[in-house]
């Protein structure tokens, strides 16, 4: 049973039934939308609106935006792919480090932007609500300023610089543009909120899958204090990871492979993670449905062979894009069981080669037999669940702030013991202690996260983004990295619809 829309409620969130979806079509009402007083089932229709963001994250404005990918296509990890260097030109131009204002991946700034206008819609129905019940409307408001918190966040992360707005904008609907440090600063107003007094529970039981925990809103932090280098709150940081550890809620899967299919999902390894149904997206339907595509993607083209790796042929073939590169494989231990779990190899011959192919493609998300159905459009409806945040990355981020930025450890917990967790699982009879150090802990980060949209943000808060500048003819690729590269340039069709006070500035670098 597919429990973030089906059997969450948001029977509980929205007061509909366990089989009920109709609130992934909820808008706040044209009373809310004007400030008016709001009902509970006022203020749960909003946030539940505001959750559905989550579910455009592969395509949505007619683009393909999936935030693992537009992370990952800048890292050292994959290639573009796909049919050959003009096949989504602008994903090569990312990959390339080249995007320029005009070819880019946009569609990410218009996905998140209706996340941060459907989130102030929820903030603002809890602002006003009437005859709710305090503890209720504490923790929807908690969720409603982790979910701005959250995609405010990739906006930062991808664009640094940009319009920022909590009210209904009115004509000529334009927000003044924030320094990358002033959102910042009010992405930790609305983490903070969201974290303390307890109005999020730590984690939920099966019948509240898919919202919004305490636990969800330390991590995020713990992304953006990093990402930021902000040292005077790595100690609140280290603090709430390790309230996460001696919670008891969360644990890390003795079978690294069994996180990744359906059986995995919600495990007691996942701190949030985003559900998709295989259904209800299609080509010329922008903005809906409950599927991703992220699996055929990246999966090779007109496969029909069994992956070498872990012997298993329940993969299906898909667009080939993001090859991974061929050195990865090199970066695992003898026995490490993420290797087979995250990477994919098939035989020449049961595929067909397509731009930049190495052999080997992405597996955590990758198509798999049975995970879609007619007769919706089958490349846009995989039920692979995005995973957001795990576990594993909680003892990562413990062992990092200890043992490479000097924190004092708290609660008992050691940057060596975290580490040496991590690798236990993975490596089991073939496990050996290393030295939690900096080189060692970055390592680990690279082969527990592949494929999940960390190692270029990874490599940028690291200040180790010069390896990216490469020249490999045999692979098409040639590019130099150069720090204002950071972000993104502001899209020029945003440029070109401002104005006056509101007239957006490009990033330094893109002019």
């Amino acid at each position: 049973m597919i429990k973030y829309i089906k059997t969450v409620a948001f029977a509980a969130l929205i007061g509909l039934t366990s089989c009920g979806e109709d609130f992934l079509t909820a808008y706040p009402t044209a009373s809310q939308e004007a400030g008016g007083e709001a009902t509970k089932g006022a203020i749960e229709a909003n946030v539940a609106s505001a959750y559905q963001i989550l579910l455009f994250d592969s395509y949505a404005d007619y683009q393909y935006n999936s935030i693992v990918l537009m992370s990952d296509l800048r890292s050292d990890d994959i290639f573009k792919g796909g049919g050959d260097a003009g096949d989504q030109a602008q994903l090569y131009r990312l990959s390339q480090l080249d995007a320029s204002p005009r070819e880019l991946p946009g569609g990410l700034w218009n996905i998140y932007y209706s996340g941060l206008s459907r989130a102030n819609n929820a903030i603002i129905a809890c602002e006003n609500a009437v005859d709710v019940n305090e503890e209720d409307l504490n923790r929807l408001s908690a969720e409603a300023h982790f979910l701005r918190a959250y995609y405010v966040h990739w906006l930062w992360k991808f664009w640094g610089n940009i319009p920022y707005f909590e009210e209904d904008l009115e004509d000529p609907y334009m927000a003044p543009q924030y320094t990358a440090d002033q959102i910042y600063t009010e992405l930790i107003e609305d983490l903070d909120y969201a974290i303390e007094g307890e109005k999020l529970p730590m984690s939920v039981d099966a019948a509240e899958e898919g919202r919004a925990t305490r636990a969800a809103a330390m991590m995020l932090k713990a992304r953006v204090v990093m990402y930021q280098q902000d040292q005077e709150r790595y100690d609140e940081v280290l603090a709430d990871m390790a309230k996460i550890i001696n919670s008891g809620a969360y644990d890390l899967m003795d079978n690294y492979a069994s996180l990744w299919p359906r059986e995995g999902e919600f495990c007691d390894e996942s701190i949030f993670e985003v559900n998709h149904l295989p259904e209800g997206k299609d080509w010329g339907a922008a903005w809906q449905g409950y599927g991703t595509n992220l699996p055929a993607f990246i999966s090779p083209n007109e496969l029909n062979g069994v992956d070498l790796l872990s012997g298993l042929d329940i993969y299906k073939g898909g667009w080939g894009f993001g090859p991974v590169r061929p050195e990865i494989p090199g970066i695992f231990e003898t026995g490490d069981e993420r290797l087979a779990a995250s990477v994919n190899q098939f035989e020449e011959g049961t595929y067909t080669k397509r731009f930049q192919d190495t052999g080997l493609f992405m597996a955590k998300y990758a198509a798999r037999e049975g995970y879609n159905e007619a007769p919706y459009t089958v490349d846009l409806n995989y039920e692979n669940n995005l995973r957001i945040f795990r576990y594993a990355e909680t003892l990562l981020n413990a062992a990092e702030l200890m043992a490479m930025h000097g924190v004092t450890p708290v609660e008992g917990i050691t940057a060596q013991w975290c580490l040496d967790e991590v690798r236990k699982r993975s490596l089991n009879d073939n496990f050996v202690s290393i030295p939690a150090n900096e080189e060692n802990i970055k390592l680990e980060r690279r082969r527990e996260f592949i494929g999940e949209g960390m190692r270029f943000w990874d490599l940028v808060r690291w200040g180790d983004a010069e390896i990216l500048t490469e020249d490999i003819p045999e692979f098409s690729t040639q590019r130099s990295w150069e720090p204002y590269k950071k972000y993104l340039p502001i899209p020029q069709s945003e440029i070109d619809r401002t104005e006056g006070d509101f007239k957006l500035q490009q990033n330094p670098g893109y002019n």
